[in-house]
């Protein structure tokens, strides 16, 4: 079972939400956030080496002081406000004509460290290490995470009555995605929804390992350094936004290769027969059309190839996915590639970008050849993650992300 619980949020005036909300730290660079950064842009506090010129090295203590500093600024400023009142809040996200609700609350720490909230992804210490000094210098959770849960009819019905209203904020980012945004207000509606997700047997991480990671490792620091702990301080919660699994979706994450390995071409698609049927598919751009179908784009040419059957093992989880498919019999087995986190001869692209980058790497040379794959599933998300299993790296990739700075909780 898992606990949430309303917060009083801090969060920009609704006339300043667009300017002040911003993408994640994690998707851009410091080059291109100084360059999208307006006046009152949350990237002064997440991303605070863009104020040094140069831009400074993200890493060292003056950055870290300007981002507290700064911090401080947009709240004296009025650029962020705190509500008076603890309220859950509805962050409605569109994509393509697809919109997803979310519940924003505080999630409880204790919970992923028990497992309640369960992650499928492997975190890096440094990364970990990075996010707790920026949640420990603030005293607060300046950006979400992103949580899935088992869809509840009941939670959806209060959603639903929820943004029959207008929203506090409503605009769309410069990715063109909308964002929306409530706030609960009704006691009774808000009492209900802690209690159902006091019957809810877990949660998934979705987005945001590291940040989950950090966050419930500063919780740990404040409760061993409070003797009169009781797990009900505020610094025992972190923010998150928490959508129903049938409301998600997962992009594909495909992958490109800087050689071939010693391989020609022909010796390559020879290769892939072994355990793949392959076809050539000519100049169109192919997308894979299911599971255990990829595709490939090499010399000027695209090509399907269909794992054969006895390949893989559909009763394991981990073993049935199209990356470990592809990462056991094609990126080892051919080229050489064992690590996918280390090996340098390897680069990842996002879905969002269309597998018409694959096409613009590998035709400007950066690349040799590109591999698309067929995207991973809420349901196998959730059973890897259930069963305790790790997925590959880079295996999932959710759009739209969160936006950063539309609210803001705070430790104390």
């Amino acid at each position: 079972m898992v606990r949430i619980k309303p917060f009083k949020g801090i969060r920009p005036p609704k006339e300043m939400a667009a300017e002040v909300s911003s993408r994640p730290y994690d998707v851009l660079n410091s080059e291109e956030a100084k360059a999208e950064a307006t006046e009152r842009s949350l990237y002064h506090i997440i991303k605070p080496e863009i104020d040094f010129e140069p831009i400074a090295d993200e890493h060292c203590q003056a950055v870290y002081d300007k981002a507290v500093e700064n911090f401080k600024k947009w709240k004296a400023n009025g650029w962020l406000v705190q509500d008076n009142e603890e309220y859950y809040y509805i962050y409605a996200q569109t994509m393509e004509g697809r919109t997803q609700y979310g519940l924003v609350a505080a999630s409880y720490f204790e919970d992923y460290l028990s497992g309640a909230i369960k992650k499928h992804e492997l975190t890096r210490k440094e990364k970990e290490d990075d996010r707790m000094i920026h949640v420990r210098i603030q005293n607060a959770n300046v950006e979400p995470v992103f949580f899935t849960y088992p869809a509840n009819a009941e939670i959806d019905a209060m959603v639903a009555e929820v943004v029959k209203a207008a929203p506090e904020y409503d605009f769309v980012s410069d990715e063109g995605f909308g964002h929306q945004f409530w706030v609960i207000k009704d006691r009774k509606m808000i009492d209900r929804i802690t209690e159902i997700f006091a019957e809810i047997p877990a949660m998934y991480v979705a987005d945001g390992h590291h940040r989950t990671a950090a966050a419930a490792r500063v919780g740990e620091e404040k409760k061993a350094a409070n003797p009169n702990h009781t797990g009900d301080e505020e610094y025992c919660f972190f923010l998150s936004v928490i959508f129903p699994d049938n409301q998600l979706k997962i992009i594909d994450y495909n992958r490109v290769l800087k050689d071939l390995n010693g391989l020609t071409k022909e010796e390559v698609i020879e290769k892939l027969g072994k355990n793949f049927d392959v076809k050539e598919m000519g100049t169109e751009i192919y997308q894979p059309s299911g599971l255990h179908n990829f595709s490939m784009y090499i010399d000027g040419k695209w090509y399907s190839f269909t794992a054969k059957p006895g390949t893989y093992n559909d009763n394991d989880p981990i073993g049935v996915l199209d990356v470990t498919i592809l990462s056991n019999l094609v990126l080892d087995e051919i080229f050489g590639i064992k690590d996918l986190r280390t090996d340098k001869r390897i680069d990842f692209v996002g879905g969002i970008r269309g597998l018409g980058e694959l096409k613009r790497r590998v035709d400007s040379g950066e690349m040799k050849i590109a591999f698309a794959l067929y995207p991973v599933s809420m349901k196998q998300l959730i059973d890897i993650a259930d069963t305790g299993n790790i997925m590959p790296p880079k295996t999932t990739w959710f759009e739209p992300k969160l936006r950063s700075g539309l609210v803001i909780h705070s430790l104390d």
